[in-house]
C-alpha cells in the first residue's frame, strides 16, 4: 500500500464545499489514500457518506479508511479502520475485522509504536509529530528526532502527521516516515488538486533523492 500522500478529511476547515468534492480534487492531484474523519456526525449520516466516499475511491484504486469506527467501516465495507490510543485497542480490532482489513494505529510515543507493531497493525501514524491546530485532543508535539527513534525501532510503515505541510514534508520523509497525513494542507487550500500534487512531487522527490 501506497502511503505517500494520505488525505485525513475535515469538513470543517473545507471552505463551504463538500467533502466529496475535496476528496474528489485530492483524487485528482493524486492522493494515495483517504481517511474519512467525522467527529460531529452521527452514525448514519457517516456511513452515508462512507458509502458515497468509497464509491469515488474505489473508481481509482484509493484506499478508504475509517477513523475511530470500525462499525462504521465494516457496514461500508471500507479497506481499512484507523484507531486512536482512546479508541477500541487494536487486537480486538484484529478479532472483529476481516483479514485483509487495513488496521492504522496512532503512536503518541515510541511505546506506542511498538506496541502497535506487535499487535499486528499495518501501519503506524505517528502523532502529532508538529503541533497542530486542527486536533484539539493531541498529545505533546514528538518532533523529528522521536520519528527517528521510532523508524530505528519500527519495520512498520510509517504515516507521520500533526503539523505536516509542503514546506516540511521532505524533512518528516527524510527522518523515516514513508508517507505524510495532512488535513488542512488540502482541505483548506484554494486548489485541493494542486496542493496534493505538491506535495506528492515533494514526497517523491524527497524518497528518490531527486
Amino acid at each position: 500500500m501506497d502511503y505517500s500522500v494520505y488525505l485525513v478529511t475535515d469538513f470543517d476547515l473545507a471552505r463551504g464545499r463538500t467533502t466529496r468534492d475535496i476528496v474528489a480534487a485530492a483524487i485528482r492531484g493524486g492522493v494515495s489514500c483517504v481517511q474519512l474523519r467525522e467527529k460531529k456526525r452521527g452514525t448514519r449520516e457517516f456511513i452515508e457518506e462512507a458509502l458515497s466516499i468509497r464509491e469515488l475511491l474505489a473508481r481509482h484504486g484509493i484506499p478508504l479508511i475509517i477513523n475511530d469506527r470500525l462499525d462504521v467501516a465494516l457496514a461500508v465495507k471500507a479497506d481499512g479502520v484507523h484507531l486512536g490510543q482512546k479508541d477500541m485497542p487494536c487486537l480486538m480490532a484484529r478479532q472483529l475485522a476481516p483479514k485483509d482489513m487495513i488496521v492504522g494505529i496512532s503512536a503518541e510515543s515510541l511505546e506506542d509504536a511498538i506496541q502497535a507493531e506487535k499487535d499486528g497493525a499495518d501501519y503506524v501514524g505517528v502523532s502529532p509529530v508538529f503541533a497542530t491546530p486542527t486536533k484539539t485532543d493531541a498529545a505533546e508535539p514528538l518532533g523529528l528526532d522521536n520519528l527517528r527513534r521510532i523508524r530505528e525501532r519500527v519495520r512498520l510503515p510509517l504515516v507521520a502527521i500533526g503539523g505536516v505541510n509542503a514546506g516540511n514534508a521532505a524533512t518528516v520523509i527524510h527522518h523515516g516516515a514513508d508517507g505524510v497525513a495532512v488535513v488542512s494542507a488540502i482541505v483548506r487550500a484554494p486548489d485541493p488538486a494542486a496542493a496534493t500534487r505538491n506535495l506528492l512531487d515533494i514526497v517523491t522527490q524527497a524518497k528518490t533523492g531527486k
